[in-house]
């Protein structure tokens, strides 16, 4: 199965570029209400906060960008911002057998997967992806084949 939003570049792309342009708006809008009109008196600084506060949660929301691939006998996670600066993408290829366990935690807006892999020194390695911009059904069927994958391995081990 594949999974991918890269197809949604445009839309987050358009979000950063109008949260950019509304914090460049508060500056000059603060910059010319010190200097020049003096309406706002201390409320002028909201037009810096605000955008400035929006900016920081798009930020902490995550990677934009989430990419699954489960053909074959590797399993393939990408996950990267949209702005190559920001984050150090994450890509990790590893085989269906080394999956162990996954775990999906939503805290309000923020969502994350976790993937228990086994290394080669016998013990367990945790990687995290962000996937906050995936919808429910996108989510849902990541979890339905992370799930096969996983009923896969346990019947290979019974066997053995």
């Amino acid at each position: 199965m594949r999974l991918s939003n890269r197809k949604k570049v445009p839309v987050y792309n358009f979000f950063n570029i109008l949260l950019l342009m509304i914090l460049s708006g508060g500056c000059i809008g603060f910059i010319v209400d010190k200097m020049r009109f003096d309406i706002l008196d201390e409320k002028s600084y909201i037009l810096i906060i605000i955008p400035a506060i929006l900016l920081i949660i798009n930020y902490l929301y995550g990677r934009q960008i989430f990419e699954y691939d489960s053909e074959g006998e590797a399993l393939h996670f990408r996950n990267r911002n949209i702005i190559p600066f920001i984050d150090k993408p994450l890509n990790d290829e590893f085989p269906k057998y080394k999956l162990i366990k996954f775990e999906m935690v939503s805290i309000l807006f923020f969502s994350r997967l976790y993937l228990t892999v086994s290394s080669k020194n016998g013990g367990s390695a945790i990687l995290k992806y962000e996937t906050s911009y995936l919808t429910r059904k996108e989510v849902n069927d990541l979890k339905t084949s992370l799930n096969k994958v996983i009923n896969a391995n346990k019947e290979k081990r019974h066997q053995e």
